[in-house]
């Protein structure tokens, strides 16, 4: 994604990619020792170039890369950050799941855990990195860590919530609402 990005020009298309990652903790350019892994549970520990501390990526879980001309597209950060946290809240409302943002804090939570994570780089007015989202992921990786650099911050997924439906599912329906959010005028 940083070559797709260096790489660009003007013409370039905008592309959503989404995938599930082996299991990987990776913090970001922000990332403070004390939030890494507690316990050695033979996870790889990444540093990236994305804003944040550090998460926990992994099967079950749909990530989405956000490769955006945000200039072309006349976004700021701000507003990427708010329509793709729009874009989870109305996939989970279309479940029947309540969900809110958390000022001063990037993501989508459900009560007080944490069910989407947010990280961006832009460079050259183009934005790479972008969100992960618990559908069926194991949650155990995420007690050896501080969550998004919050100490006891709790996390969830969709199958805990009810959302009897396949991470390959969900992960299209969140690029739908994505896509959605980025037709609309900031």
């Amino acid at each position: 994604m940083k070559a797709f990005t260096m790489s660009r020009t003007e013409t370039t298309s905008d592309e959503l990619w989404v995938l599930q990652h082996p299991h990987v903790y990776t913090y970001g350019v922000a990332g403070r020792s004390e939030h890494l892994p507690r316990s050695n549970n033979g996870i790889p520990v990444v540093k990236v170039d994305r804003g944040g501390q550090i998460t926990y990526h992994g099967p079950g879980q749909v990530v989405v890369y956000t490769l955006l001309d945000l200039r072309r597209r006349n976004l700021t950060v701000r507003e990427l950050v708010r329509k793709l946290e729009q874009a989870v809240l109305d996939l989970l409302a279309n479940h029947g799941v309540r969900a809110q943002r958390c000022e001063g804090a990037p993501g989508v939570y459900v009560g007080d855990e944490k069910i989407a994570a947010l990280g961006l780089r832009v460079s050259r007015g183009c934005s790479y990195h972008g969100l992960s989202f618990n559908v069926d992921v194991d949650l155990e990786p995420f007690r050896t860590i501080d969550p998004c650099g919050y100490p006891g911050l709790a996390v969830t997924r969709t199958a805990d919530l009810g959302i009897d439906a396949s991470v390959e599912l969900l992960g299209e329906r969140l690029v739908e609402k994505i896509a959605e959010q980025l037709s609309t005028q900031a």
